[in-house]
């Protein structure tokens, strides 16, 4: 099985860490229609797993936003800070997790997320010291479902991919990480669950962050 020696565990931020989705969708809503945009039920999933280039184009392009999309990333950027920093929406038991495995393995992140939100929830959250390296989509060439973010994480750990796990909870974020040959823990995102296929990618499947442990991490 892959992975049964595991050199590093590199973890998904949004879903993972923080209840955070709907932050997103709401904010990209939001001004999606303040700005004119033709904000659809389906931008959301489209936009799951895209780095912040990827996303902010979209809105630019398929939404109708006039902004071009550096001032559209931006300007979500800045309302998830105003967020999350009245009330970050730390998922239970995600610090308790972090602090287990990083006791037993280095740890990185990899995440859709921009670079300033990425490090602002760290810092809010006390979990900046538990992880080696952290990686957000739009410092490599492709978005999640693509691998380069996990590829990224690994490299920066200096652990080969095959030998690495990752936790995750999307349909885009556990194909990234199959596709990076990780041996790869899902964690169901109960607001966007992933389907079947993406299911069937991962190694082990446990029903909340509660149950990650080093033993689940290695399937033993």
């Amino acid at each position: 099985m892959r992975g049964s020696s595991i050199q590093a565990v590199v973890f998904d931020l949004d879903g993972v860490i923080v209840d955070s989705e709907h932050v997103w969708d709401a904010a990209r809503e939001a001004l999606s229609r303040e700005r004119g945009g033709g904000w659809h039920e389906g931008a959301q999933q489209d936009m799951m797993g895209m780095s912040s280039v990827e996303w902010s184009r979209y809105m630019h392009e398929r939404l109708g936003l006039k902004d071009p999309p550096e001032e559209i990333s931006a300007e979500v950027v800045r309302r998830l800070q105003a967020t999350y920093r009245e009330e970050l929406p730390l998922i239970d038991g995600a610090t308790e997790a972090v602090a287990r495995l990083a006791g037993r393995w280095p740890l990185g992140l990899a995440s859709s997320s921009n670079r300033e939100i990425i490090d602002l929830v760290l810092e809010l959250s006390g979990l900046d010291r538990f992880f080696e390296v952290t990686v957000s989509s739009e410092e490599v060439q492709r978005g999640k479902p693509s691998p380069d973010v996990y590829l990224e994480a690994a490299r920066r750990l200096g652990a080969d991919p095959a030998g690495s796990a990752a936790v995750e909870d999307s349909r885009s974020g556990i194909l990234s990480a199959s596709a990076a040959g990780m041996r790869v823990v899902a964690i169901p995102n109960k607001r966007f669950p992933p389907d079947e296929e993406a299911l069937a990618a991962a190694d082990v499947i446990i029903p909340s962050i509660n149950e990650l442990t080093p033993d689940a991490v290695e399937g033993s």
